[in-house]
């Protein structure tokens, strides 16, 4: 049983993770201007913010669920704000000479949380765990977190995996792409990023019953 959930748990966060969005350029752009470390473990920090909500769903938690669902009006506030300042920085950022992966470790651990305080204050996911798990055929076991272990494991495992994949995949290229090149992902990435914490603050404004 152990083992199923596990799996389940992969395939949930691999595919939670993989749909490109805001967070997505957020760790793009910095796995290539810093290194697939940088983007890495802002991804880690995604995934998790992803285990948290999937151990809330899985243990059945319904009172912080609750007020999660109550308050997502304020919560998805903060990330809106928190994505228009990111895309802000993103397009105003002048790119380095391209280099290896270096940092100190506090650099890799600002990213990472910073990265799961963005993805933690949108709900959303929280709705999406309590739609797909049932189509899994899961329902909340039980009760204690030895119950729900196999199953988050699962899920940041997956994660993980997306956001390694993702990075590692575009560290290999950084040293390909020009100064120029920079200039216009930043400037990209920062626009849509920005738009998209926008389109998020004028969506609670004007047509909340339009969100979920």
């Amino acid at each position: 049983m152990g083992s199923d959930l596990f799996l389940q748990g992969m395939i949930i966060g691999f595919s939670i993770a993989a749909p490109v969005g805001p967070i997505s350029l957020v760790c793009i752009h910095r796995t290539i201007n810093g290194g697939r470390l940088h983007g890495i473990c802002s991804g880690l920090g995604v995934a998790t913010s992803d285990s948290f909500y999937a151990a809330i769903v899985f243990l059945g938690m319904t009172a912080v669920s609750g007020f999660i669902l109550a308050y997502q009006t304020a919560f998805r506030f903060i990330a809106g704000i928190a994505l228009v300042c990111a895309g802000i920085l993103v397009f105003r950022s002048v790119p380095a000479a391209v280099r290896n992966d270096s940092g100190d470790p506090d650099s890799y651990f600002r990213d990472y949380l910073s990265l799961f305080a963005v993805a933690v204050a949108n709900p959303f996911a929280i709705i999406v765990f309590m739609t797909i798990l049932p189509g899994f055929g899961i329902v909340a076991h039980g009760t204690t977190l030895i119950a729900a272990a196999p199953f988050v494991a699962g899920v940041f495992t997956g994660s993980s995996v997306w956001w390694i994949i993702l990075c590692g995949s575009l560290g290999s290229i950084r040293s390909r792409l020009s100064t120029d090149n920079l200039v216009w992902i930043n400037k990209a990435s920062g626009t849509l990023i920005a738009g998209s914490g926008a389109g998020m603050l004028v969506l609670l404004l004007v047509a909340p019953a339009l969100l979920p």
